[in-house]
C-alpha cells in the first residue's frame, strides 16, 4: 500500500515545488503527495484517503474560505492517526498558540525548510514501515523533532503525544 502525504495550500506553484523537492522520492514510490487547493478539498481528500496509508497532512493556515486552523480540528477529528504540521509565513506567537493548541503536531514557517521537513517525513515512512511489520511501537508520539532541530537549525513546535481516541 502506498504512503500518502497532503499537501493543503491555496497557492498553485506550491504543488510544483513540492514535487521538484520530494522527486526522488516520488519516483522511487517511497510515499505518493496528493495536493488540494483548499480545506474543502482537503477534507474531501481525507475522507477518500480512509482506507490509505495517510501518514502526514501539511496545511498552509492562511487560505481564503476554510482557514489552515478551522481545517485543523476537522482534519484531526477525521483521523485521529494523522499529524498535522501546519505551514505558515506569518510566524508570530499567537499563530503559534493558536496551531498548537488547536491539535498540530509541529508549526513551519515559510521559506519552508525542506532538509528538516525531509527528516519528518522520513521518520513517518520509517514509522509505517515497521508498523507494516507488525512491531509493537508507538507511532502517536511526535518523532524526535530535537534531532531536527539540531541538525538544521530549524525551530519547530510539538505539542503533547495525541492519544488516537481523543
Amino acid at each position: 500500500m502506498s504512503l500518502l502525504v497532503l499537501v493543503v495550500d491555496d497557492e498553485p506553484d506550491v504543488e510544483m515545488l513540492f514535487r521538484q523537492q520530494f522527486r526522488r522520492d516520488l519516483r522511487a514510490d517511497r510515499f505518493t503527495m496528493d495536493f488540494a487547493q483548499s480545506a474543502d478539498s482537503a477534507l474531501r481528500l481525507i475522507s477518500d484517503a480512509a482506507g490509505a496509508s495517510l501518514i502526514l497532512i501539511l496545511s498552509d493556515i492562511n487560505m481564503p474560505g476554510m482557514t489552515g486552523l478551522e481545517l485543523l480540528p476537522k482534519a484531526t477529528a477525521a483521523r485521529p492517526d494523522v499529524p498535522v504540521i501546519m505551514i505558515t509565513a506569518y510566524g508570530d506567537a499567537d499563530t503559534k498558540r493558536k496551531a498548537l493548541e488547536g491539535g498540530a503536531e509541529a508549526l513551519l514557517t515559510k521559506p519552508i525548510d525542506f532538509v528538516a521537513l525531509r527528516g519528518e517525513i522520513d521518520n513517518r515512512v520509517a514509522g509505517a514501515g515497521a508498523e507494516g511489520r507488525g512491531r509493537d511501537e508507538d507511532f502517536s508520539s511526535p518523532p524526535q523533532l530535537g534531532r531536527i532541530e539540531a541538525r538544521t537549525g530549524l525551530r519547530m513546535m510539538p505539542t503533547s503525544p495525541r492519544s488516537p481516541h481523543q
